[in-house]
């Protein structure tokens, strides 16, 4: 029987930001959509959103972000998925991001960024076609 468990996202604001308007969008527009979605709230550590993440067995996360601190922090987050065995989680993001940094991220690891403008519609559809359940 396939199996028909929803796609949990675990949707974090990183460091921080004091501003998650745009954060709590994109989790009720996914939890709209028919996703299960975990909103973690402002001011996470790295290390706060990869111990949800590995808790609440998410398939991917959204971080969200407009401090100019990405190049650190979805970096760290990447690393600690893989220290924790959760790197096949997938990492995606938004927010402040200067295009030149983009290529970048997604050396690292980030498979995905939506800078503003994105609709919650084009991240939803994204997120169905690229990410899982985890078995």
């Amino acid at each position: 029987m396939p199996d028909t468990r929803k796609i949990r996202i675990l949707v974090a604001k990183p460091g921080l930001d004091g501003h998650d308007r745009g954060a709590k969008i994109i989790a009720r527009a996914l939890r709209d959509d028919g996703f299960e979605v975990i909103y973690t709230g402002l001011h996470q550590t790295p290390e706060m959103i990869v111990a949800a993440a590995v808790q609440e067995d998410v398939d991917g996360i959204g971080l969200s972000i407009m401090s100019g601190a990405h190049m650190t922090l979805f970096p760290a987050v990447i690393d600690l998925l893989k220290a924790q065995g959760a790197g096949d989680v997938i990492v995606f993001g938004g927010g402040i991001i200067p295009d030149p940094d983009i290529p970048e991220l997604k050396k690292l690891g980030v498979r995905e960024i939506f800078t503003p403008g994105a609709t919650t519609g084009s991240i939803a559809k994204w997120v169905r076609d690229n990410v899982l359940p985890r078995s």
